[in-house]
């Protein structure tokens, strides 16, 4: 068999840590898992993703579709992208919906208005949403195209601290990552703030709450 330069590259880094020490353990007495009143993690999340200038509606099941009909119609939203699993409910009607399936261009996805997905969780510490690329999520390409990313965040899906958050994706651990911390940006060596670099300006998300008020 035809030896790849991905095998010499192997082969040349395992001849360089042949001789290498064996691996301090690494120590777990750091905290592990969020004690604090479901409440408070929630409202710790929504303070989180405001600060990073992301917009964030705290609703109930049932005040979920129009929630996403209301912000569709603020962004002027007439073209959707959305993972091809995403629940019909989910979409406003009058809106012309991009399924991905079959898998849509790049072209089409930057030419859309914003893209609809959910997420696989939250975590309130970093204010971060997770995708995983699993049930409601679609294919990464999705959350970075489009300018205008809306997300819904189910209550149940939102732990306390990063642990808790790595814990969960240790389950999957092929899956391509995605970790959101608010719209787009970066800045330059002035400080100077700029936004939609690599990924969508506008960030809003749906935070479901579990039970009807």
């Amino acid at each position: 068999m035809t030896e790849t330069a991905k095998d010499v590259i192997l082969a040349s880094i395992r001849a360089a840590l042949a001789a290498a020490p064996e691996v301090a353990p690494v120590s777990r007495t750091y905290l592990q898992r969020d004690g604090r009143d479901r409440l408070e993690i929630i409202a710790e999340l929504i303070e989180r993703l405001r600060d990073y200038k992301a917009h964030v509606d705290h609703v109930t099941i049932s005040a979920l579709p129009p929630a996403i009909a209301n912000a569709c119609a603020s962004y002027n939203i007439r073209r959707l992208v959305v993972p091809a699993d995403v629940p019909a409910e989910w979409v406003p009607a009058g809106i012309e919906v991009l399924r991905d399936a079959p898998p849509r261009t790049s072209e089409e996805m930057d030419q859309s208005d914003g893209v609809l997905t959910g997420c696989a969780f939250a975590i309130a510490q970093t204010g971060t949403i997770v995708l995983d690329g699993g049930a409601h999520q679609g294919r990464r390409a999705l959350s970075l195209v489009p300018d205008r990313h809306l997300c819904v965040v189910h209550a149940d899906q939102v732990v306390g601290i990063v642990p808790e958050g790595i814990t969960r994706l240790a389950a999957q651990p092929a899956r391509p990552i995605t970790f959101i911390s608010g719209p787009s940006a970066t800045s330059d060596i002035e400080l100077s703030r700029v936004e939609g670099v690599h990924g969508p300006r506008t960030l809003h998300v749906f935070l479901v709450d579990a039970q009807e008020a």
